[in-house]
């Protein structure tokens, strides 16, 4: 959702005919079909699991897991680091911000030499300039970029402390051990941004007063109306993308939701998911099944129960959903991508100063070189969200 660039683009690229096989090792990640897992590592505070399915035919989800120094110095602090980067419209925006933001987070803190909120929103501030940058020069060539954005879901653990930083509808959720009882309850983290909650409509409409339409109920979703920077809603913009009514500052906001919490011996883990997940699953459910199964293949668990709640909801069968191949799978689900972090209270209450070795793992999808970017000369008609 970076600076209101988001906007969902009309699905303008040809899909591939060649099938994806299983391949690579649990170094990097596997790759079976749509579907890219790390089934177990190791990070500064516990181990992971990772998963991501591709959907739509560029896949628009971007993920990665820092762990190690959080700092551009070798003197730290250190710790994990999590994103989640939803994309909308195409991929540039949150392959964008996979490769640029955690950079900019290691900058601010070794300034700063500590972790704080104040690290963060700077990081997501020099982000959003940063793409602001590549979308004026490429406007006058490439004008549709300026519709494409991503939802931005962060979560760093340092000393002890997790912080969250969310823009958009992805969420973060947490596993709680009640000792009471053994049971492990699911405590929502991440703030959301989605015009489905009345808060955040009544939000819009309140720095919006003089625009009636600023939110709209549209095939009963309700979307904000425009997404794009004021000075790029003109032409060569597509028409379609353009709004009628001139509007003179952003209507979204880059500024993230940050919330800050100190771990507890009994939480157990965090789950870090894109909305496609939690399109399925709820809080509850997601957390059920990672505390009731091995550790080892947590996210790869987690989106396979989403797939086939996905194809429960079209009457179809979960082997035959598995079928169907990218592009076309994006009118069953949305791409998916999940993080399972889990805590190990031992190593979460260490010092900060304490030197890991640097770990880096990144969500994949289908490769596809650079130009594969090039979209058709016309606009069609949009993928259904």
């Amino acid at each position: 959702m970076l600076s209101g660039l988001m906007n969902f683009l009309r699905a303008c690229f040809r899909p591939r005919a060649d099938r994806y096989v299983h391949t690579g090792s649990d170094a990097s990640g596997r790759q079976d079909g749509l579907l890219w897992y790390k089934d177990s590592g190791q990070h500064f505070n516990g181990e992971f699991s990772m998963a991501v399915v591709q959907a739509n035919n560029l896949l628009e989800d971007q993920s990665q897991l820092e762990s190690g120094s959080l700092s551009s110095t070798d003197s730290g602090p250190y710790g994990t680091f999590v994103g989640i980067y939803d994309g909308h419209g195409g991929p540039e925006t949150s392959r964008f911000i996979n490769d640029h933001l955690f950079q900019h987070l290691k900058r601010f803190t070794a300034e700063q030499q500590s972790m704080s909120v104040e690290v963060i929103r700077k990081a997501f501030q020099a982000t959003e300039d940063g793409f602001f940058s590549v979308v004026s020069r490429q406007w006058p060539l490439k004008p549709q970029i300026a519709a494409v954005g991503s939802c931005c879901l962060v979560g760093v653990i340092c000393s002890g402390t997790l912080y969250v930083a969310n823009l958009g509808d992805s969420r973060a959720v947490l596993g709680r051990l009640v000792k009471a009882t053994g049971e492990v309850l699911a405590i929502q983290l991440s703030a959301e941004h989605n015009a489905s909650f009345e808060s955040v409509r009544q939000e819009l409409q309140s720095l919006h007063p003089d625009d009636s339409q600023i939110v709209v109920l549209k095939h009963n979703v309700w979307r904000v109306k425009g997404l794009i920077q004021a000075e790029y809603n003109r032409e060569p913009l597509y028409q379609k993308f353009r709004l009628r009514e001139p509007f003179k500052r952003p209507i979204l906001s880059s500024e993230p939701s940050i919330t800050v919490h100190q771990l507890l011996p009994h939480d157990q883990f965090i789950i870090f998911a894109s909305d496609g997940l939690w399109e399925h699953l709820t809080n509850q459910e997601a957390v059920d099944l990672v505390q009731n199964h091995p550790r080892s293949g947590s996210a790869r668990r987690l989106v396979k129960a989403a797939l086939q709640e996905a194809a429960k909801k079209r009457e179809m069968r979960y082997s035959d959903l598995k079928k169907i191949d990218r592009g076309v799978r994006r009118h069953f689900h949305d791409d998916i991508t999940v993080v399972v972090v889990f805590l190990d209270s031992h190593l979460v209450s260490r010092a900060s100063s304490v030197r890991g070795g640097n770990i880096s793992v990144k969500g994949g999808g289908i490769s596809l070189p650079p130009n594969s970017l090039a979209p058709c000369t016309t606009p069609t008609e949009p993928v259904p969200t």
